[in-house]
């Protein structure tokens, strides 16, 4: 199924929804809690919708990583290479995944997809973060729970910023290194999925267009607003976002 090529004014909704989602992502996280409704409503099917968002937030990743590339690191007895080489592997394998379920199936699993990766969100932003942790997580299990990370990122992918956080924390790494780690791993996923996706005759363009050239403004404007705006506020708001996306998913 093929959606139609929005209209300009539509485009023009769709690009400053990617300016706020390219601003949150750089605040706190949370930015396809945006996007992907923002494309339902301009009236893109679910599954058409997911694989757009990921292809249209992936440019705003890669600055996010680049940023952080000194900070990233691995966890005792396992370093970042092959965290980094699991999140390619399992990326495709939800994009593969993703690619192979019908519309119709998608359509259903969404309202759950979206209540799940919403608490998820929720836990990660109002959860009380540790200034350090200690080393609990041996390296096998990071593996595999990076792996499964992996994989529901490239099928989905909301909230996996907080998995990841809470992978890497508990694996013994500070907040400060977990969080530029996540956004390198999420990066690596998200870039395998996305050379996937880009063979889809599901990807909307225009739409991919719009929300990418907005998230990149909402990137830079991001690092600005960081110091003016109240955190948990936007991240109260994206919780309510998701809230309100679930309901409306589920009664529709």
């Amino acid at each position: 199924m093929i959606d139609a090529i929005p209209e300009w004014p539509v485009l023009v909704l769709i690009a400053l929804a990617g300016i706020y989602a390219g601003a949150q992502n750089a605040l706190a996280g949370g930015g396809s809690f945006i996007t992907f409704p923002a494309l339902l409503l301009a009236g893109v099917n679910p599954l058409a919708a997911n694989i757009t968002s990921t292809i249209a937030l992936f440019p705003s990743q890669v600055t996010a990583a680049y940023a952080g590339r000194e900070l990233v690191g691995g966890i005792q007895g396992l370093g970042f290479k092959p965290l980094f080489v699991v999140s390619l592997i399992g990326g495709a394998l939800g994009a593969v995944l993703l690619l192979s379920t019908p519309v119709e199936i998608f359509v259903r699993l969404v309202p759950w997809l979206v209540l799940f990766a919403t608490a998820v969100f929720a836990w990660g932003s109002f959860r009380r973060k540790p200034l350090h942790a200690a080393d609990h997580l041996p390296a096998s299990a990071m593996i595999g729970i990076q792996g499964a990370i992996a994989v529901y990122g490239g099928y989905f992918g909301g909230g996996i910023g907080f998995l990841m956080l809470a992978a890497l924390t508990v694996a013994g790494q500070q907040v400060r290194m977990a969080g530029a780690t996540k956004n390198a791993l999420a990066m690596a996923m998200n870039a395998s999925a996305m050379l996937i996706f880009v063979f889809s005759p599901l990807v909307n363009w225009p739409a991919a267009g719009a929300l990418a050239a907005g998230g990149i403004v909402g990137g830079y404007s991001g690092a600005w607003l960081l110091h003016r705006l109240p955190e948990k506020v936007l991240r109260g708001f994206v919780v309510a976002v998701g809230v309100a996306l679930t309901v409306w998913l589920f009664v529709r």
